[in-house]
């Protein structure tokens, strides 16, 4: 799965959209760019709990659940507070969220404080969906939240049929490892020397 299929699925452009009084195609570029990171930060999550993909399910909900993805998706403004829990949750420190903008910004064009505004709806989105993935139903749903979450983070690979990887992922990944928000970290930790 494509990341940026959960924007589709769920309406997340138009909403973030909206949200910012930006067009679609800017919202969608700027998705394209910050998704790898807030991807990534889940997949860390995910290794670093104990219980693995299922504690991965209770920190979902602890931040708020699919009701984060309702909020960003509703009319009314959504309160980006949830959103920066999050990203301090995934993230770590503001300021790998700050690269996190930064390196968006020079892939997609948009404005870093652009960016910056977006990446907490994006984070709620993410997280609205992932939990509702994780709730929607059946005694295998710890295994569906990892399956989409590993779909996800392979969409991010990109994988070509040779083998080597393409998209905004392979772009963030410079060591090889399947995993982008690593590196956006050693970025971040020599940018505030």
């Amino acid at each position: 799965m494509n990341p940026t299929d959960i924007l589709a699925q769920a309406g997340g452009a138009q909403a973030v959209a909206r949200q910012l009084g930006i067009s679609e195609a800017e919202a969608a570029s700027g998705a394209a760019a910050l998704l790898p990171a807030i991807l990534g930060g889940f997949k860390n999550q995910a290794q670093a709990n104990p219980a693995g993909v299922a504690g991965l399910g209770g920190l979902l909900t602890q931040l708020g659940g699919g009701a984060l993805h309702d909020e960003v998706a509703g009319a009314e403004p959504a309160r980006v507070e949830a959103g920066n829990n999050v990203l301090g949750q995934i993230f770590g420190s503001k300021d790998v969220s700050r690269t996190v903008a930064q390196d968006a910004a020079a892939r997609s064009g948009l404005s870093p404080e652009l960016l910056k505004r977006m990446l907490p709806l994006l984070a709620m989105l993410v997280t609205g969906y992932l939990a509702k993935q994780h709730g929607g139903g059946s005694p295998g749903a710890q295994g569906g939240l990892g399956g989409v979450l590993g779909g996800l983070i392979g969409g991010l690979a990109g994988g070509a049929a040779g083998g080597a990887a393409s998209g905004p992922g392979s772009m963030l990944d410079m060591d090889g490892d399947g995993n982008a928000l690593n590196d956006l970290l050693k970025m971040a930790g020599k940018a505030f020397r």
